[in-house]
């Protein structure tokens, strides 16, 4: 496997466009392979192209649009929390699943700002991985142990706009920090998830908060307090 993209179908598409498009951002060869490897194995994930830099990164996911980008944090020519800003902008469909090694403890926090879907370490089991990559294709926040723990006990919490969510809109933004889709909580709360998205929609307004991932991040640091 070479450094540069691992070329395959069209955007956002793959084979008869059943699978979770993947593109893999990394500098490193190894974990490139390594990760084409693990993905070409599964029957619904398909890897669509490789990033050795930042910019390379960018300018795939604008290019192929892909469901998935897994993405290192230290990678040349641009940071990849600057990577993860500019392809929110390119391909607002791409979902960006954090899979780095070495880390401060305020990575977690500020991946998820920028608007990462997840954040994993590299040492992550290869099944739990697929599992991470599918779950956040479905919507939901994925985090690695430690670094939920760390996202749990960082100072700056602000979660003053929780206390202005009704009984049923603080169920719901439980259920989406522990990472249920909207389909998951419709079937927990038995309820449409047409209400759901309404809910959704109020507790995003009440928090301030941009996206659902934002949102758990309040959750988790409110359950801390």
């Amino acid at each position: 496997m070479t450094g540069g993209p691992h070329q395959a179908a069209a955007p956002g598409q793959a084979g008869a466009g059943s699978s979770i498009t993947v593109v893999v951002a990394d500098d490193h060869p190894v974990v490139r392979q390594g990760l084409a490897v693990l993905l070409d194995v599964s029957e619904d994930i398909a890897l669509v192209a490789e990033a050795a830099d930042g910019p390379e990164a960018v300018r795939l996911s604008e290019e192929l649009q892909p469901d998935v980008l897994v993405l290192d944090l230290k990678l040349p020519g641009l940071d990849g929390l600057d990577v993860l800003v500019r392809v929110r902008e390119v391909s607002a469909r791409t979902r960006v699943l954090v899979l780095t090694s070495a880390a401060g403890p305020q990575s977690p926090a500020r991946a998820l700002r920028a608007g990462a879907a997840g954040f994993l370490y590299k040492d992550v089991d290869p099944d739990a991985l697929l599992r991470a990559i599918r779950s956040a294709h479905d919507g939901n926040t994925v985090l690695a142990p430690q670094a939920a723990s760390l996202l749990a006990s960082q100072p700056d919490r602000d979660v003053r706009g929780i206390g202005a969510l009704t009984a049923r809109e603080r169920e719901v933004l439980g259920l989406l920090a522990r990472g249920k889709s909207n389909r998951e909580i419709s079937r927990a709360l038995l309820v449409s998830e047409k209400t759901v998205k309404s809910h959704v929609s109020a507790i995003l307004a009440k928090l301030g908060v941009a996206d659902r991932t934002q949102a758990a991040l309040l959750a988790v640091r409110d359950r801390q307090d």
